[in-house]
């Protein structure tokens, strides 16, 4: 009975040692290269206005060697957007502006809007995985991070692609005949955020220039962020940080982790976010990669989303 017993045991560890390195294979070797796109539709314009195409793109965490995902969110031209969200992270080594310009050219001359993680600011660093179940992440003066060349990002994505910079700023734009005015912050996850400054520019912006939708930014959807962003008057929120949870459990609503303080079943997708008697969609980007020091995406594909915005019945 014992040696039977031991037996058993074995060929429990030896399945589950397989079932872990089959897992452990397919999340790094095969589903992070299996980039995807979610299609949504809302129905939130003013009546008798055109459908307005947003893509929206986050956590790209480019590194220059990452010549499939540079090659897939290129060909996210052929869609045909009519405005482009970035919700930030864009960079993933010191020289990832070079991988981002062969991602991002081709949607050079697309009306746009961007945000900042910290990864545009500092390259990522080696993190214990582990503890993203303790809450949020921080960095500690133990965390050695190198520091990136934003002014260059934001020179890109402004001088070149023309695109509107709402860290901590307040924009406008036309796309597909809509006027659209928006507004965004830094990375909350950091405390960049400036929710305090928003008011009065949007005043100022609103006085000037009227407009048929408007729309909220930001990188980190922390609550405190959705919830001004909604008294401000958003009809759409746009964020991104969490990866989805980046490793979750396969047919899960919830994510495992978010990194910040949303609940787990909105850290991936179209949702709705509540506050003061408003409800409004918000859209969380399970992103379109990974830190270069956990490259793993396990039932949680890398994407984009297109959603397509029509008139209000």
């Amino acid at each position: 009975m014992p040696h039977s017993a031991s037996r058993a045991a074995l060929t429990t560890l030896g399945v589950v040692g397989a079932v872990g390195a089959g897992a452990a294979v397919w999340g790094v070797g095969i589903e992070r290269y299996l980039f995807t796109v979610r299609w949504h539709e809302l129905a939130i314009l003013p009546a008798g206005s055109r459908p307005l195409r947003i893509l929206h793109l986050s956590d790209a965490h480019m590194a220059p060697w990452q010549h499939r995902k540079q090659q897939w969110i290129a060909a996210l031209a052929d869609l045909e957007p009519d405005l482009v969200i970035n919700t930030g992270d864009n960079m993933g080594h010191h020289d990832g502006l070079r991988g981002l310009r062969a991602a991002f050219d081709p949607l050079r001359g697309i009306p746009g809007f961007f945000v900042h993680g910290s990864n545009d600011h500092t390259a990522p660093s080696p993190r214990n995985p582990f503890k993203y179940f303790l809450g949020p992440s921080r960095t500690s003066g133990r965390n050695r991070t190198e520091p990136l060349d934003t002014q260059a990002l934001d020179g890109y994505l402004t001088d070149e692609l023309g695109w509107v910079d709402l860290n901590n700023a307040v924009g406008s734009a036309d796309a597909a005949g809509t006027r659209i005015e928006a507004f965004g912050v830094s990375d909350a996850h950091r405390d960049w955020d400036r929710l305090d400054v928003l008011p009065d520019l949007l005043s100022g912006l609103r006085a000037d220039s009227p407009r048929a939708l408007t729309i909220g930014v930001t990188h980190a959807p922390y609550r405190r962020v959705l919830d001004e962003f909604t008294d401000l008057g958003a009809e759409v929120i746009f964020a991104g940080h969490t990866h989805g949870g980046q490793v979750r459990i396969p047919g899960s609503p919830a994510a495992l982790v978010a990194n910040c303080d949303i609940p787990l079943r909105q850290a991936r997708g179209l949702s709705d976010w509540s506050h003061g008697g408003r409800r409004i969609p918000l859209n969380v980007s399970a992103g379109l990669g990974h830190s270069i020091y956990a490259p793993v995406r396990f039932a949680c594909r890398p994407e984009a989303s297109l959603l397509t915005l029509s008139a209000r019945p």
